[in-house]
């Protein structure tokens, strides 16, 4: 998992609440449990008109916002169902960061573990970080100082949960921070079980 430090963009405006993960991606899509590719699928039912084209009026599809790597919605964000390809449908958009009032606790659970940071702040901030979008203004999230910055200098700081933000910053989910934590012990097992039951690794 890639570490976060900080990313420097201008935010897609998304301002819709109560967006749960169905939006996000729909169930069709969850036949796979590969992470790549599910960018194409993902808001399929906001980015698509019914005949299948791109709906040119969504915010998806506009090239303003194509190499956008932070995503600002409304509240109570990724409610639904707790699947974690909504996740991965988002990673592959390109989305590092999400800005809201507020999101379902599954969802920023599963958002950490893959690399994404969920931020949250209050309703007027999130108003005017989206305006910022509009107008085509970057914003930098930084992570290791807990802050988001406008181009106008105005500063919004946010809280993280201590150990959410120690596994941003490394990179690492929780198979990474297992094998860093005990990665030597679990090596000299496997080289003991190695000897003992060698049929196991045939």
């Amino acid at each position: 998992m890639e570490p976060f430090q900080t990313v420097k963009s201008v935010p897609t405006p998304f301002l819709r609440n109560n967006i749960d993960t169905d939006v996000i991606i729909s169930s069709r899509y969850l036949k796979t449990v590969s992470r790549l590719g599910l960018g194409e699928g993902t808001f399929a039912a906001v980015r698509f008109l019914e005949d299948g084209s791109p709906d040119p009026d969504c915010v998806f599809n506009q090239p303003r916002f194509s190499e956008s790597r932070i995503l600002v919605t409304g509240d109570n964000f990724g409610c639904g169902s707790s699947r974690e390809h909504a996740l991965w449908g988002l990673s592959d958009l390109g989305y590092r960061c999400i800005i809201a009032p507020g999101f379902a606790d599954i969802f920023a659970s599963n958002a950490y573990k893959n690399g994404i940071l969920t931020v949250v702040l209050d309703r007027a901030q999130v108003e005017k970080v989206a305006a910022e979008g509009e107008a085509g203004h970057e914003v930098l999230v930084d992570l290791p100082n807990q802050s988001l910055r406008l181009l106008d200098g105005t500063v919004y700081e946010f809280s993280l949960d201590p150990f959410r933000r120690k596994c941003l910053l490394e990179g690492l989910d929780e198979v990474g921070l297992t094998l860093k934590d005990h990665g030597e012990a679990i090596a000299a097992f496997e080289a003991q079980q190695k000897q003992q039951m060698p049929w196991l690794y045939r």
